[in-house]
């Protein structure tokens, strides 16, 4: 695809239409209200968020695309100067609300760009997107391919994110007399909350302005801003630190939940071998792991070894909106790229996804060109791959070895992770960027 013909996920001039996967804060740098530079696509649930997050914004430049469908677009070849057809399907990236992966069509090929995504292997809405995929894709393999690589590593493993909102509700029956506090950002896991809400049968607190993002998804009746009415709260991330829970604990008891695949690679624990370690003691905090027992819900085994104890008063539960390592070999072998490059990137925690996917029939030497500037830090020298399986809510927890640590949130986290969860999320930068 020619440069200067459309960006997805960037906002610099010189495209001449402009693509918008979902509303998080790393996908949208350079976005504001002012924002005046062309037509921009995304899905109608996004279009809905999108005057709320930038007030004032410009809205007739916003042209809602309907999942699952094909739209033609006609612009300008910046070399020929003459009409292109250009023809995309947005696809249910089931990342946050209004998230969608781009399918591009054209005189260039086929060009796949997910941006934030997880089909999960269970998941009857993700294997309808994959159907539709396959079917757009036609039997054809795909000619290049930009993919969401956040947990590309094999240490990255997780169970479902219904096994994991189970695991919250155990950790909230659990502990009775406490007041709970959930981390959670702006746009997201909003599935989660309502689960805790059905189960547990209760009113979640959130801040306002959450509240009104909610409303305008649809969620009415589960949430409210009067704390006297719930003792469970779902708090800003920023907000989320051991100050603040050490703060509150002074008051009244309180746990603090942190649901998130970031906290998700574990290592053996020392003295018995097994691999249930808490993640603050893999880093040398030496904090104990907590399991709370199995149970059945359902008529699902909810095996609850994930949950870790990041400290006294927080729990980590692996509840991801990213693909899992497995999670994204399995989407490889769906579309079959020919080309194919990572869009998750930064200079310090890069892995390009050929390193652990090349292998799969279909990417070919090629994709190496599209990555030549980057270099993975993360390579098999510091990491022991493994091939991962998980079925359901039991899950691989595998070894990683140590990197250089800083502090963040009390604990002692590895760069990288510490790195990532600073962002609240994958960056994506320009370079990564289609234009």
């Amino acid at each position: 695809m020619e440069k200067r013909l459309i960006s997805v996920d960037r906002w610099s001039d010189g495209s001449q239409a402009y693509f918008l996967t979902h509303l998080h804060a790393d996908h949208i740098q350079g976005l504001s209200s002012a924002w005046s530079r062309g037509p921009l696509f995304c899905s109608r649930q996004t279009a809905k968020l999108l005057p709320f997050k930038f007030p004032n914004f410009n809205i007739s430049l916003i042209r809602i695309l309907e999942v699952d469908a094909w739209h033609s677009l006609f612009l300008t070849s910046p070399s020929s100067g003459t009409k292109t057809a250009v023809q995309v399907m947005p696809i249910d990236a089931h990342h946050c609300p209004g998230s969608v992966m781009f399918l591009f069509r054209g005189d260039f090929g086929s060009l796949l760009y997910t941006g934030d995504f997880r089909w999960e292997a269970m998941s009857e809405k993700a294997n309808k997107s994959r159907i539709i995929l396959k079917s757009a894709i036609n039997g054809s393999k795909l000619d290049i391919l930009y993919l969401d690589n956040t947990y590309c590593h094999p240490s990255y493993a997780f169970p479902s994110r219904l096994c994991a909102a189970q695991q919250v509700v155990n950790i909230i029956v659990s502990h009775p007399e406490h007041d709970i506090i959930i981390a959670i950002d702006n746009l997201g896991k909003e599935e989660l909350l309502v689960h805790i809400s059905q189960t547990l049968d209760i009113k979640i607190w959130v801040w306002p302005e959450r509240l009104q993002t909610l409303h305008l998804l649809g969620y009415n009746d589960r949430f409210t801003t009067n704390t006297s009415l719930t003792r469970v709260r779902a708090v800003p991330r920023y907000s989320f630190t051991v100050d603040t829970l050490e703060g509150l604990n002074k008051l009244k008891p309180t746990i603090g939940i942190m649901p998130s695949g970031q906290t998700g690679v574990l290592r053996p624990n020392g003295k018995n071998g097994n691999m249930h370690t808490s993640v603050a003691a893999a880093w040398g905090n030496g904090f104990e792991s907590s399991a709370v027992p199995t149970i059945t819900y359902n008529r699902w085994k909810w095996n609850i070894r994930s949950v870790e104890r990041l400290h006294q008063y927080i729990y980590s539960v692996p509840y991801s909106d990213h693909a899992s390592h497995e999670e994204l070999q399995d989407f490889l072998e769906l579309v079959q790229p020919i080309k194919m490059r990572g869009i998750v990137s930064s200079s310090s925690c890069y892995i390009d996804p050929l390193y652990y996917f090349g292998h799969i029939q279909g990417v070919n030497g090629s994709s190496k060109m599209m990555s030549q500037k980057h270099e993975e830090v993360e390579n098999a020298s510091t990491f022991q791959p493994e091939s991962l399986r998980h079925s359901s809510c039991i899950y691989s927890q595998r070894k990683r070895l140590r990197s250089p640590r800083i502090r963040i949130l009390g604990s002692r986290r590895s760069r990288v992770n510490a790195l990532r969860r600073a962002r609240s999320g994958a960056k994506i930068v320009k370079d990564d960027r289609l234009d």
